[in-house]
């Protein structure tokens, strides 16, 4: 009884009291431990505080976004720091853990581009909190070499001509037509990534949709909740709506595998989709894949794929639509597609803040074991001193020179992440939506609908809170 108390009092008190002592005398500054809770509780009401009303139509969005962290880095920089890294780096607590913020770009390079086993994703993020398709590295991908690539632009092509073909059937030459561009492109995207997973159309995989953004639901109103060790195992409604979703989507894809294990025994079938990609993997190589892991990579697959290129479209064309001349520009001279889409990558990433956990000390800075640190992504892209004092402006030549040159000193760009766990789809994403843009360009021109509100928020992504109306018109 004893032993078990004592584990008790250092899980909640000793050991956060510890940590929170050892950071401070790094010189880092920030939030005190408060039991159990840590700074939840005020993350929770500024959060429902800056969502219960919308913003102008403008790009400084962080503190409406994140206002938490946004507080955070406004009221800690550290300019004169004792702690043997320099840098924007202040403590806040997530329940009993301290979360190191770094809003510094030099330091947050060097977490992300650390190999070193000390630091890891984060179970404290979302689901999608760093936006990795799968857990396989950049060399083990074989869906996201470039050749591969080139095979699946067909089924890219296919569907955006789909996209195309529904919208002008609601709009006749000389007539406007209101649609919410989110919902589009959320079946855009989907029906891409169901031809190229799995040679099925949309509608084909359309359940497995469904079932994956009730379940992000359910996942982020739990990530928001304090964490009770062992309630997940308690059978209320909610947990066992997780579990039967969970079953639902494994049995669903575990049909999909078996069914192309078999034509591709019968030889029936090329193995240019993902699906037949990961087969080939397993049965190529001796990285000791299985089945089940064949299952998560297509689970994550599908729902940061979708999720990425969907929001990534959905704020172009609310920002083309808040700046028109860039709308001829882009049609003009389709090279300037992707310096459009590098623009919205960073005033909207998709993923505003990535996350990562120490389980030792690190070679970083000293940091010990069992301290989470969180990458304001969002933070960094609006930074004066990386982007210039047009930081908050919609200025799409920035990137005229590419990514690397479009900051000053430092790179401070991260939509993607960075290092051994970059997001591996990237490539995907930014081809499918170059396509579907420069397709949507030619075919019509576009403006915010009376009714739309400015307010982006979190919903494991970046997204319009009160949808993405816009008025298209034919050309």
């Amino acid at each position: 009884m004893d032993s078990m108390l004592w584990r008790v009092v250092y899980t909640i008190w000793w050991k956060p009291k510890s940590l929170g002592n050892q950071l401070r005398k790094q010189g880092i500054r920030g939030t005190s431990y408060k039991l159990l809770y840590g700074d939840m509780k005020e993350i929770a009401e500024c959060t429902k505080e800056a969502w219960s009303k919308p913003m102008s139509l403008k790009h400084q969005i962080a503190p409406r976004v994140s206002p938490f962290f946004y507080q955070m880095v406004k009221n800690y920089v550290e300019t004169d720091s004792k702690v043997n890294f320099s840098g924007k780096v202040s403590v806040s607590w997530r329940e009993t853990r301290p979360r190191l913020i770094i809003a510094d770009p030099e330091l947050m390079r060097l977490i992300l581009a650390d190999k070193n086993a000390a630091i890891e994703p984060s179970s404290g993020s979302s689901t999608t909190g760093s936006v990795n398709i799968g857990r396989t590295e950049m060399g083990q991908a074989p869906a996201f070499h470039l050749e591969k690539l080139k095979k699946m632009v067909p089924a890219f092509s296919t569907s955006c001509l789909g996209l195309i073909d529904r919208w002008k059937k609601l709009i006749s030459p000389q007539e406007s037509h209101e649609l919410d561009v989110g919902a589009e492109f959320q079946n855009l995207a989907g029906d891409v990534i169901a031809r190229t997973a799995f040679g099925n159309s949309y509608e084909e995989g359309k359940r497995i949709f469904e079932l994956q953004k009730e379940q992000a639901k359910l996942v982020l109103e739990a990530h928001h909740n304090i964490y009770i060790p062992g309630f997940r195992f308690i059978p209320t409604k909610k947990n066992k709506r997780r579990y039967n979703i969970d079953n639902e989507i494994k049995a669903i894809l575990r049909d999909m595998i078996s069914k192309k294990e078999q034509t591709m025994r019968d030889g029936q079938l090329e193995n240019n989709d993902l699906l037949g990609l990961l087969l080939q993997c397993k049965e190529d190589s001796n990285n000791g894949m299985t089945i089940e892991d064949i299952i998560e990579e297509c689970k994550l697959f599908y729902f940061a794929g979708q999720e990425t290129t969907a929001t990534l479209l959905t704020w172009t064309m609310i920002l083309l639509s808040m700046h028109l001349d860039w709308q001829e520009k882009a049609r003009d001279e389709v090279l300037r597609v992707t310096m459009i889409l590098h623009e919205v990558l960073r005033l909207y990433p998709p993923v505003v803040a990535l996350f990562r956990h120490t389980n030792r000390k690190t070679n970083i800075g000293g940091i010990w074991g069992g301290v989470d640190f969180v990458l304001p992504v969002l933070l960094l892209h609006y930074d004066p001193k990386c982007w210039g004092e047009d930081v908050d402006e919609f200025n799409p030549e920035r990137f005229s020179e590419g990514v690397v040159k479009a900051s000053k000193d430092e790179i401070g760009f991260y939509p993607f992440g960075w290092g051994p766990r970059i997001c591996l789809g990237q490539s995907f994403a930014m081809i499918e939506a170059k396509m579907a843009l420069a397709m949507v360009l030619q075919h019509f021109s576009f403006q915010l609908s009376p009714t739309y509100t400015h307010a982006p928020y979190i919903v494991i992504t970046l997204q319009p809170q009160h949808g993405a109306p816009i008025i298209l018109h034919r050309i």
